[in-house]
Order: structure tokens, then sequence, then C-alpha cells
């Protein structure tokens, strides 16, 4: 056990540091008065079970783990609508504290299952006491409606370890184009939606700061 807790120690730095500078940049545009394209941010390690069996159903030895398996530290990053995707990918393409290794629009080319997302596997640097150590590590980012669908085939892939019945498969892409035609409807409204966002944020400042001065 102590052998696991060294090797996953930098991927759970990485992605404590990840998730506090990805979160940083939906507070500079709300700091910008500006609509953010980064509606949260979440974060994990994989568990060690998960990463025992991925590691045995893609034949990577053990001692390849770091170079083999892209996703043992994870980062989400969900938008509200399908366009912030975009803008997010442009934004983290300038950065300069990570090394953009491969990119997979899983959005204009879904997977036969219906998933849709849009990955970035990139090379993180960590400091650790004993120097600088690179990791790679996963970003994804998907509108709330592609995680809703994710996260229901996840588990069903659990529970059916891949294999899943005809008529739950049909239901399951069924349900993968009614959460992309959501995202398409709510696109058509995007800007009816910001501005009552932005008139219900401003109306929640106000309330607050009056709730203050008494």
């Amino acid at each position: 056990m102590r052998h696991w807790d060294e090797f996953l120690a930098p991927y759970k730095q990485a992605v404590e540091e990840l998730k506090v500078k990805l979160r940083g940049m939906r507070s500079q545009f709300e700091l910008g008065e500006e609509h953010s394209p980064i509606e949260f941010v979440t974060g994990r390690v994989k568990p060690i079970a998960s990463i025992l069996d991925k590691a045995n159903q893609k034949n990577i030895p053990l001692d390849q783990l770091e170079s083999e398996l892209q996703d043992i530290a994870g980062v989400r990053m969900m938008c509200q609508f399908v366009d912030d995707i975009k803008r997010v990918v442009s934004i983290l393409r300038m950065r300069k504290d990570f090394r953009i290794i491969e990119e997979k629009d899983y959005i204009s080319y879904k997977k036969p299952s219906g998933y849709r997302s849009y990955h970035m596997v990139i090379e993180y640097p960590v400091q650790t006491i004993n120097g600088e150590k690179k990791i790679l590590a996963e970003i994804q980012i998907r509108t709330l409606a592609m995680n809703f669908w994710a996260t229901i085939e996840h588990s069903l892939n659990y529970k059916y370890k891949g294999h899943f019945p005809k008529e739950i498969q049909m239901r399951l892409k069924r349900a993968s184009e009614a959460a992309f035609r959501l995202d398409e409807e709510m696109s058509l409204i995007r800007e009816e939606i910001q501005e009552a966002q932005a008139f219900f944020t401003k109306k929640k400042e106000q309330t607050n700061d009056h709730r203050e001065n008494e």
C-alpha cells in the first residue's frame, strides 16, 4: 500500500493544483463581469482497482503505467454551452504551465456508444522534494448535458462490464441524441439565458449588500 501511496502522490498533487488553477479562470471571468465559459471544475485520481483493471484491459505492464496510462490524474471542466467548450480549449492551448500531448474531439466525432466530450492529455510538471516530476493527466471538457449522459453510461458500464444488452445500448444512444439536442436548443437561446443569469447575479449581490448594511 505504501508503494501505491508514493506512486499516486504526485498525481494527487497535480489534480489539486489544476483544480485551483482552472477554477481561477472562472473567477477571472467573473471579476471582469464577463460570461464564464466554465460552470465548475472537478478532479480525481483514479482508484487503484480501476488503474489495475485498465492496465489489464490494455495489457500495460505495471512498470509502464506512468508513460502508458494517460488518465490516472483527471480533471473535468463543465460548460453551459457547446460553444463554451471551444473557448475553453482555446484558452488552455495558450497556457504555459503544462504541455498538451494529445487532443481528442469526441464532440465532432462522437464515440459509437454516443459518448461526447473533448479530451486533452497534458504533461504537467509537479514540484516535489526530489525535484520536478512530469506526469500525464487528462482534462475533459463537456457540457452539463454531456456529463449527465456520461455519468449514467459509466455506472451502467460497471454493471454490465462493457457488454450492454441491445435494448440498453439503444436507449443510451437515444438519450445521447436527446442530450445533444438539448445542448443545441439551449445554444439557440444563449443570449436570453446569459442575460437572465446576469440579472439574477446582480440582484443577488444587491440583496447581500443591503443585508450587510442593515
